[in-house]
């Protein structure tokens, strides 16, 4: 049957069909168009996070050697040692550091904190863009005494750390040298007490109890946040 003879109805499905598939064939364009532009917003995110994780790893390497370059020759007389994955500064003395089971610092500590912290302020000045907060760390053993319960020991150690690291921060506040770093200080540097909640452990994974007892310095970075910013703009 020629097309002249086609019933209109037979012309007016033809015509149906072809709408339905010109809007199918709309829509296919625009979902690519859709698709194309999420995998351009998911490259370009991958790649701004890709140059944070860079820049926070070149941050890491400059802070560690800026650490170890001020410090290197005190570590062995201050018995301390620079972590270079965690920017973890820490004392490995308690016994130099406070008296057993007491928060006020020793006379050798004040002398030791005097010399340390206004240099360790003088490096970190140098990255404070990348720094998201400085913690004092405080750490015991998972001992209290031979009378008292695991339970009992960890919260009154982390009485005992908690009380130990607000000293430390009290004191280098109040240094003379520290005066133009007082603000900055008081919105990045946190004292922090944890108790025997993350114990050093030996070559049979028992816990020392002399290392356990230690003071920290730890620099976090403002990476993540920098990351959750870019998370949220895209």
């Amino acid at each position: 049957m020629s097309d002249f003879l086609k019933p209109r109805s037979a012309e007016q499905e033809e015509t149906h069909w072809l709408s339905v598939s010109d809007l199918m064939a709309g829509l296919m364009i625009v979902f690519l168009f859709i698709a194309i532009a999420m995998m351009r917003s998911a490259f370009i995110e991958r790649d701004q996070i890709k140059e944070v994780a860079v820049a926070y790893q070149d941050t890491q390497v400059a802070i560690y050697q800026a650490l170890l370059n001020e410090f290197e020759q005190d570590l062995p007389k201050w018995n301390a040692v620079i972590d270079k994955d965690s920017l973890t500064f820490t004392f490995n003395s308690p016994e130099v550091l406070f008296a057993r089971g007491k928060q006020e610092l020793s006379e050798q500590y004040k002398r030791l904190l005097d010399d340390f912290f206004p240099r360790y302020m003088m490096v970190l000045n140098q990255y404070r863009d990348t720094i998201n907060e400085v913690r004092i760390e405080g750490h015991t053993s998972s001992v209290w005494n031979s009378n008292t319960s695991s339970t009992d020991a960890y919260f009154l150690n982390m009485e005992l750390s908690q009380g130990r690291t607000r000293s430390v921060l009290e004191y280098v506040y109040r240094l003379a040298e520290i005066n133009p770093h007082q603000e900055w200080i008081k919105a990045h540097i946190a004292a922090v007490g944890l108790s025997s909640s993350r114990p050093v452990l030996d070559g049979n994974n028992q816990e020392n109890r002399e290392k356990s007892r230690r003071v920290t310095f730890r620099v976090v970075s403002n990476a993540d946040t920098r990351i959750k910013q870019i998370l949220e703009i895209n």
